[in-house]
């Protein structure tokens, strides 16, 4: 965990987001990618919900994730974030560390776009309430 990051959020896993092999389903890493970023939008000071109102609609556009080292029900995990600016698109670049050994688990870059009224626009306002947590 030697990068800086804007932005880290602990979660504890839930063994029903385990398969039967007992290591958290692929699947769920997205959920805890988007848990963070939303918790992180709320640090910011800027809630998914007052976007909203701003009337953009913030959309995945792109997932990458690499999984790395598996995790197990009932271990803990930091989601660290950094955010980027590039063009339209707002670029989250996200990794999930196990606590107790600090050992890299999931990598991932998720590119969002700002719709409004169905059309990808600029999203200046939402860079504009986030501009001291963008990264260059």
């Amino acid at each position: 965990m030697e990068k800086e990051y804007t932005y880290t959020l602990e979660i504890k896993v839930r063994d029903y987001e385990c398969d039967a092999q007992g290591i958290v389903n692929n699947a769920n890493y997205q959920h805890y990618f988007e848990y963070a970023r939303h918790e992180f939008l709320e640090y910011a000071g800027c809630p998914f919900a007052e976007i909203r109102k701003m009337g953009i609609e913030p959309v995945v556009a792109r997932i990458e994730i690499d999984y790395k080292s598996p995790l197990h029900g009932g271990e803990k995990c930091l989601c660290r974030l950094n955010a980027k600016r590039e063009g339209i698109k707002f670029v989250f670049y996200e990794d999930i560390y196990r606590m107790g050994d600090g050992r890299l688990c999931t990598s991932a870059k998720v590119t969002t776009v700002c719709l409004r009224d169905g059309r990808p626009v600029k999203g200046d306002e939402l860079a504009g309430k986030l501009g001291q947590y963008l990264t260059e």
